[in-house]
């Protein structure tokens, strides 16, 4: 049983009060609002979309749409949950993202909407993980990619970016 099981809450879920302490994002760029699923090889995500977030206010002008960089983003915070999950020591390693490939948009999202990511778990050592993800709404694909994740040593990586 991972560390990161002590945040579900009855129905297996993790708010995202509790998210922001498993992952070091807070709201000016957290893209997951709640985990509904968290399993060794899966993750399944939310995003609520209001329309009132700030990067609607320039993407479109008078014509809001989610940015396509934002909808990757939240599936690497997703991946990046799951790969914390399947971590013993979590806390002690930054995950990062490495390669982004094979992505593709099949339709806009519009406010409001609930964005909703799910990413699977195809393969972990100890640099780095792969998954590949999709994010939905209202059950309708939005977007799909790969993400290769890295895990670093935090102190280590860290101490070198200063």
């Amino acid at each position: 049983m991972s560390k990161i099981d002590d945040y579900k809450d009855a129905k297996g879920e993790i708010s995202k009060e509790d998210i922001v302490k498993i992952i070091p994002y807070n709201d000016h760029f957290l893209f997951i609002d709640k985990v509904t699923t968290l399993e060794k090889d899966l993750i399944i995500a939310e995003k609520k979309l209001t329309g009132e977030e700030d990067f609607f206010k320039g993407h479109f002008a008078e014509f809001p749409i989610m940015p396509g960089a934002l909808i990757i983003e939240g599936m690497g915070q997703a991946g990046t949950l799951l790969v914390r999950y399947n971590l013993d020591d979590h806390e002690t390693k930054d995950v990062l993202a490495y390669k982004i490939n094979e992505t593709k948009f099949s339709a806009p999202t519009f406010p409001p909407a609930t964005l909703t990511f799910e990413l699977r778990l195809l393969g972990k050592d100890d640099k780095g993980a792969l998954l590949t993800g999709t994010a939905k709404v209202d059950g309708k694909q939005v977007a799909e990619t790969r993400i290769m994740l890295a895990v670093v040593d935090k102190k280590e990586f860290r101490n070198k970016s200063q």
